[in-house]
């Protein structure tokens, strides 16, 4: 698979996993699942993403909007925070909730926790060998990027300003410094492609010109119904796809690809092969093949076991990881749920 699904499947488990736990320790409610305790007072519950982006940096003293940004180094979804019970934004300033400090408090340790489970699970060894190639790309990146993927924008895009070095200290934990590396490729093949690396990788990849059952792409791609509905938007309006009645004569909607369909998907094969062949030009043909080894983490599902009353419980359980994280405004989940 392309060092980008690879980076991409290792980010999402770790990222599940992480949701569980926080799900677990942190009183919560959502829209489908209920509430915990049955209180409605509760925040409504969110995806590690929006610990990275926002609540990390949200001090109790507060912390302006635009000093939120350049500390995150990209943007979150503040009203969706307040509307969810996590922060309060008087005057350009944004401070906790009281649910906020707890889910705050509750979210810090998180990483560490589950980064030691994967060591005993996959072995310390190759955890810390993740770790070192994941640096040694991230130290000959002359730009800087944000510890954490941004909430995808207009077309699904991941694109973000390449910004020299801020200075702000790094955070190096395990699913930043994924994110970083997997970032960095993301731009590199969105400054090449009419199409986001996202569509690309998750949804253009599995259409046929044959056709593929509309209600099939969630389980096919390992994103919800919600990322694959804005997704299939883009390639309709760009002729790349159509969704019509099944010619077998069932009551199922298909999604084909088009001629359009069928050249932008080997487009975006061979796109992701030349960069790949690029960074090993560029990065060291060792350091590519390190963080190869380092990614190959087998039983990355064992992640996806969900705590018996988890929201994760009572959906069907995905047999496919995303090939690029859909993190949308929704709450951030890595699967666009």
């Amino acid at each position: 698979m392309p060092i980008s699904t690879l980076l991409s499947q290792a980010l999402v488990a770790f990222t599940i996993e992480s949701d569980n736990e926080f799900e677990r320790r942190m009183p919560h409610r959502t829209s489908n699942h209920g509430s915990t305790d049955g209180s409605r007072d509760h925040p409504w519950l969110v995806s590690m993403a929006m610990w990275s982006n926002c609540m990390r940096f949200v001090g109790d003293e507060g912390v302006s909007v635009k000093e939120l940004e350049r500390l995150a180094r990209t943007t979150t979804n503040l009203k969706g925070m307040e509307r969810w019970g996590y922060i309060v934004l008087e005057a350009g300033v944004i401070r906790p909730t009281p649910k906020g400090r707890q889910a705050r408090e509750v979210w810090a340790p998180l990483f560490g926790i589950i980064e030691k489970r994967w060591q005993e699970r996959f072995g310390r060894e190759k955890i810390n060998q993740l770790r070192e190639s994941l640096t040694a790309l991230i130290r000959q990146f002359d730009f800087d990027l944000p510890d954490c993927l941004p909430i995808l924008g207009y077309g699904l895009f991941s694109r973000v300003p390449e910004a020299p070095k801020t200075g702000i200290t790094p955070d190096h934990t395990l699913p930043a410094l994924l994110s970083k590396v997997l970032l960095a490729f993301a731009v590199e093949f969105e400054n090449e492609s009419d199409l986001s690396l996202a569509i690309s990788a998750n949804v253009l990849r599995i259409l046929t010109e044959e056709g593929v059952r509309v209600r099939d792409l969630p389980r096919l791609s390992g994103v919800s119904k919600e990322a694959i509905s804005m997704a299939m938007g883009v390639l309709k309006k760009r002729r790349i796809a159509v969704v019509e009645a099944d010619p077998a004569g069932s009551r199922a909607k298909i999604a084909r690809l088009t001629s359009r369909g069928r050249a932008a998907q080997e487009a975006g094969h061979k796109l992701l092969a030349v960069i790949e062949e690029r960074w090993r030009s560029r990065f060291g043909t060792e350091n590519i093949d390190n963080l190869q080894e380092g990614l190959d983490l087998p039983h990355l599902f064992e992640a996806l076991e969900p705590y018996p009353d988890g929201w994760r419980a009572a959906v069907r359980r995905p047999t496919m990881l995303p090939h690029y994280p859909m993190v949308l405004h929704r709450g951030g989940f890595p699967d666009g749920s």
